[in-house]
């Protein structure tokens, strides 16, 4: 026979006290207390709180904060972080962070640009979801579901492990969270061909600022509508996302050609522009442009050429050398593999094991800050001519300060930009993002970094999207415009960032968020605020 249900409290908060410490105020206090009263089985979820006095508490907090930019001894730490084994766990966060005034931070994978799922300027608690990380997939039917707290790369590895020939449209970083990367659209190898990861998701389990569990049937189309592309930590608490996956062949090929300034580097990117965006849409290319050292030991621009391409490398080779001849393509430069195996291709991972797609930590954590932007017209020669010189100066640095063009077109340019908040679809030739890392020694004062991305960024403005100048919220940049964190934030304050990520769709967007979640509890510094009655 079970325990009555009081009969853990006692214990349950000698517990719970003696891991917050005395330091701590009445209301964090009572914060505790709550979530041990919400609990159905109060020994089970004092075992998933870690507090700043648990010997835990800093590796279970440092585990997933990607940009470590954000680890200095000024960053404010949460007070608590709940680590959920169910879902009455998430509830009770819910309730009990309502009721006590102090925010939700939600952690998938750790991957936020700017930190903002684990970092607030105000009292506040992390829920982190990486023991929601299930993944259900069914060849039979091409649909799988994934909990929230999965990485992509899961996800990647349990499609492969039982078929060849069916994959998942999502992105080229393994260890970045689902839950975060679905709820801001997310791009991909198969970007081209199928559209985003949120084009292709057909459900959803979320709980509500209520508490309540929903469907996509009982959230209705509204809402299932915004949380695919309209940011994570604004709606609700996705816990899972059912996804229909799509096909690819057995076999594909990938190359990588590198060239630098003294091998015609700016007419050959060119080119690229007018070319990238118009080849068939079995073809996802981008190019890679950093500062390397010249085999004459001097400083010089190059840029990776990247291409995968669905199908074999017969027929690549033709199809580049007639479309794309600049590029110099010969067989040498291609390999053909799975496509699974190309992710890890792409992303820096050439013949590796595929079991390092479980692995959530192994990439490296850097300080960076990354900006992004559309380009809708080639830039021209004189313009990438400028752009070498940013990369010229001394805080570009070398192989780790970056900017990526992705060439857009294909199956992208036949969604509407309506079809869901992510609105970057047809009439872009390529999403262009920027990214400046520096040392941990050098991360007291990143600033002369940070200032030399504002300048590439500004430098940019010529040859951007306008009016406004678009943004991809899943590379987050709190430069854009901010929210108040606290107190009111008006529709025209959040509209300066809002446009930018979501163009016409932040009103929808914005009306939603009024009907869901009218007190704005589920916020950030770049959540979408409901209208104040």
């Amino acid at each position: 026979m079970k325990s009555p249900h009081f009969s853990m409290f006692p214990f349950l908060l000698v517990v719970l006290l003696s891991l917050s410490g005395a330091t701590f105020a009445h209301s964090h206090e009572d914060f505790l207390h709550c979530l041990s009263l919400q609990s159905s089985n109060s020994a089970s979820i004092s075992k998933v709180i870690y507090t700043q006095n648990n010997s835990s508490y800093s590796s279970i907090l440092d585990a997933y904060i990607q940009n470590l930019r954000y680890t200095t001894p000024a960053t404010r730490k949460p007070f608590v972080i709940v680590t959920p084994l169910k879902t009455s766990h998430i509830q009770a966060t819910i309730y009990c962070s309502k009721k006590h005034g102090l925010q939700i931070r939600i952690r998938s994978g750790g991957h936020d640009y700017e930190g903002l799922s684990y970092v607030s300027e105000v009292p506040f608690v992390i829920l982190d979801l990486f023991n929601f990380r299930a993944v259900e997939v069914d060849t039979k039917n091409e649909v799988a579901w994934v909990e929230s707290g999965a990485t992509i790369g899961e996800l990647y590895y349990r499609i492969a492990e039982k078929s060849k020939t069916l994959a998942f449209p999502a992105g080229l970083c393994h260890t970045v969270g689902v839950g975060g990367h679905f709820s801001g659209g997310g791009y991909g190898l198969l970007m081209r061909k199928y559209g985003l990861a949120a084009d292709h998701v057909i459900d959803a389990h979320l709980i509500d600022v209520n508490g309540r569990i929903l469907d996509r049937k009982s959230m209705g189309e509204d809402l299932f509508w915004a949380i695919r592309g309209g940011g994570g930590n604004t709606f609700g608490i996705v816990l899972a996302w059912k996804v229909k996956l799509v096909t690819v062949p057995a076999v594909v090929t990938v190359f990588t050609v590198n060239r630098n300034l003294e091998q015609n580097l700016t007419r050959i990117l060119h080119s690229w522009q007018y070319i990238a965006h118009k080849l068939p849409d079995d073809i996802f290319s981008f190019v890679m442009i950093t500062k390397v050292n010249s085999t004459q030991g001097k400083e010089t621009i190059q840029a990776g050429f990247r291409a995968l391409f669905l199908g074999g490398v017969d027929k690549l080779i033709p199809l580049i050398q007639d479309r794309f001849p600049e590029l110099g393509l010969v067989k040498q430069d291609c390999m053909e593999m799975s496509w699974v195996e190309s992710i890890l291709y792409i992303e820096g991972f050439p013949g590796t094991n595929l079991d390092i797609l479980l692995n959530r930590t192994a990439l490296a954590r850097p300080n960076f800050k990354a900006k992004s932007d559309y380009v809708k017209e080639p830039i021209p020669e004189s313009g990438f001519e400028g752009l070498w010189q940013k990369f010229l100066e001394k805080e570009a640095n070398a192989n780790i300060s970056l900017m990526m063009m992705v060439a857009f077109g294909g199956k992208m340019d036949a969604i509407p930009e309506t079809e869901l908040p992510y609105p970057h679809r047809a009439g872009n030739l390529f999403q262009a993002s920027y990214t400046v890392e520096w040392s941990n020694e050098e991360n007291a004062a990143p600033q002369k970094y940070i200032s030399w991305i504002r300048r590439l960024y500004s430098y940019m403005a010529t040859y951007a999207s306008e009016s406004p100048r678009e943004a991809y919220f899943n590379y987050r940049d709190l430069d854009i415009g901010t929210n108040n964190i606290n107190g009111y934030t008006s529709y025209a304050q959040a509209s300066i960032w809002g446009r930018k990520y979501f163009k016409n769709n932040f009103d929808r967007l914005v009306h939603v968020k009024t009907k869901v979640d009218p007190e704005n509890f589920f916020k950030n510094e770049q959540s979408v605020p409901p209208i104040s009655p």
